[in-house]
């Protein structure tokens, strides 16, 4: 694998410098495949060694490349040595490489490729948990919050796949004076036979016409209020219509997240905290940062001169508390129950500026592992329209996702037969809205684009389950081609070589995405694994081939198959076998 080649280079290169080699792993990265053109394996930064003090950064950076160049000298492992611009280039022996990429898939898949790399001794593990989803209650699931949770169940993922112990939490927005506006309003207009028949939608309906007539009405507003005092002193009418509504809505919501491969370890919501939250407020009172605004309400100051010119509200002027002062309560819960080593919230970008307070007041509070807690932050999906109009809710999203891409199925010649055509148009379709979305840096806002999504050509989810899909195919077709053994010597051809090049990359970019939590590494690596695939198809037939060529070609296909379901599975995607 990667970590061998890069070993023994980084041994060579310690050994002319007199240093350790593990002062070289990060220097060494593989080189990017370029199309149809023979490109050297890794290359060594003399920029960064500069940057790291193994050399000068005074002394001509071309003149170091140079010299150090010409102290290296091929072997059995390193056949050829070049320089670029401020790099050495390392050129593998092509036997050795086919041989070390290939052989962990000798008795089929393996899904530890790449996780066992050098490059993540330096990573922390430990308990990781993440926050994410979190949508409200007694409302259908929002196309918005599609986003969250799909991040985070990738950021779950990732850092599980790396060996982190990961908690995932879906915090449900279960508590706060929405809940006096519904509770007011399903009193008014609510119907209890409605709500047995369709009771999201009900919750809904009565939700957007209170909203309505609070907007004129003193009288209701003042009824929301009431009712929320009443959920938040424990009066039994008002919990019992709370504790129903939060029933209702968790039971349908795990019907949407079983559709898109999701689940949580833990559902918690802001009703949970609401105790812990008065606790918060008397330590914030004790330690003296807790003030008294003119307004009547309970602020914190986060000016950095302590001049009341940033101040972060926790308490309304009659008592009850906010949606922060449950955060921070919280966040103190969550440390004290699970000890976690880092914590990350993944929300849009109009919540930065609520995470960097709570951040603050974590540390004002004298917290220091407020400084392990991340917010993952993204932007906004424009256009997100199903037939009939915009949309609201998420099943509609994911139901035109299956229904089109059932549809494209039937259009087309290679469509094989399936046993549940819904069941895989369904996993496309999903394939399809997460690889659209991760495409591009997270905090970008994007155009919601429903044909360019579902293209099978091109850079896209469906383009990556027909490959994963072909692969499938022609290794059922070849089975008695699958040999413990292969002889390495029978993929020189370039099309081979480059997809062996493009895995030496696999494990730097998992070590990249944990870095920056962003899945746009992972996609694009995929996305280029299947276009040297589809190459591959054309130019290496397995069929035909004599036995010891199909046999290596057989085994490089497995490898690929392999890589491409670990990365798949990464992202949040179930690879299909047909479609």
């Amino acid at each position: 694998m990667a970590c061998f080649f890069r070993r023994v280079i980084a041994a060579k290169v310690g050994q002319s410098l007199q240093q350790p080699e593990d002062m070289f792993t990060a220097a060494l990265t593989a080189v990017p495949v370029l199309k149809k053109q023979q490109t050297a394996d890794f290359r060594l930064s003399i920029r960064s060694l500069r940057h790291s003090g193994v050399l000068p950064s005074t002394e001509d950076i071309q003149l170091q490349t140079e010299q150090l160049a010409n102290q290296l000298k091929p072997d059995s492992v390193v056949e050829e040595i070049s320089t670029g611009r401020d790099l050495i280039k390392f050129k593998i022996n092509r036997q050795l490489l086919a041989q070390k990429m290939l052989e962990p898939f000798g008795k089929g898949g393996d899904d530890k490729f790449g996780l066992n790399s050098e490059l993540f001794k330096s990573l922390k593990r430990g308990t990781t948990l993440v926050e994410y989803s979190s949508p409200n209650i007694a409302k259908k699931f929002h196309a918005g919050h599609l986003r969250s949770t799909i991040i985070g169940n990738f950021i779950a993922n990732l850092k599980q796949s790396l060996g982190n112990n990961v908690i995932r939490m879906n915090y449900l927005g279960d508590w706060g004076m929405q809940f006096g506006l519904l509770g007011a309003g399903f009193d008014q207009f609510g119907s209890v036979e409605k709500l047995k028949q369709n009771p999201l939608q009900h919750l809904f309906e009565v939700y957007v016409q209170v909203n309505k007539e609070a907007e004129n009405n003193e009288d209701i507003k003042q009824a929301a209020r009431d009712f929320f005092r009443q959920l938040e002193q424990g009066e039994s009418h008002a919990v019992s219509l709370w504790q129903q509504f939060r029933e209702i809505t968790v039971s349908e919501y795990q019907q949407v997240y079983k559709r898109l491969g999701v689940h949580f370890d833990v559902y918690c919501g802001e009703s949970f905290h609401q105790d812990r939250a008065h606790e918060v407020v008397q330590q914030l009172r004790s330690q003296g940062l807790l003030k008294t605004s003119e307004k009547g309400t309970g602020v914190v100051d986060l000016s950095p001169n302590r001049d009341m010119s940033s101040v972060c509200t926790l308490l309304r002027s009659d008592g009850t508390s906010l949606y922060i002062t449950r955060d921070v309560a919280a966040a103190v819960n969550r440390k004290e129950k699970y000890n976690f080593d880092e914590m990350i919230y993944v929300t849009d970008k109009s919540q930065e500026n609520h995470f960097s307070q709570l951040f603050q007041i974590l540390s004002a509070m004298g917290h220091s592992w407020a400084d392990s807690c991340r917010h993952v932050s993204f932007g906004l999906v424009k256009g997100m329209k199903t037939r009939t109009g915009e949309v609201v809710f998420l099943e509609d999203v994911l139901d035109e996702a299956r229904a089109r891409m059932l549809h494209n199925m039937s259009q087309t010649n290679t469509t094989k037969e399936l046993d549940n055509p819904d069941d895989t148009a369904e996993k496309v379709g999903i394939t399809a809205l997460i690889v659209q979305d991760f495409k591009g840096p997270l905090l970008s806002d994007y155009r919601f684009d429903w044909n360019q999504m579902l293209q099978a050509q091109g850079d896209t989810g469906v383009f990556l389950q027909y490959t994963h899909a072909r692969l499938c195919s022609l290794l059922q077709r070849n089975e008695d081609m699958e040999a413990v053994t292969f002889n390495p010597s029978l993929l020189p051809e370039q099309t081979s070589i480059s997809i062996l090049q493009h895995l030496l990359r696999y494990d730097e970019v998992l070590y990249q995405s944990v870095q920056d939590l962003q899945p746009k590494h992972l996609v694009n690596f995929l996305l280029k694994l299947c276009h040297l695939i589809a190459s591959a198809h054309k130019e290496l037939p397995v069929k035909g081939s004599p036995e010891a060529v199909a046999q290596a070609r057989s085994r490089l296909f497995i490898g690929a198959r392999s890589v491409l379901a670990n990365g798949m599975k990464i992202l949040g995607i179930t690879p299909v076998a047909k479609m």
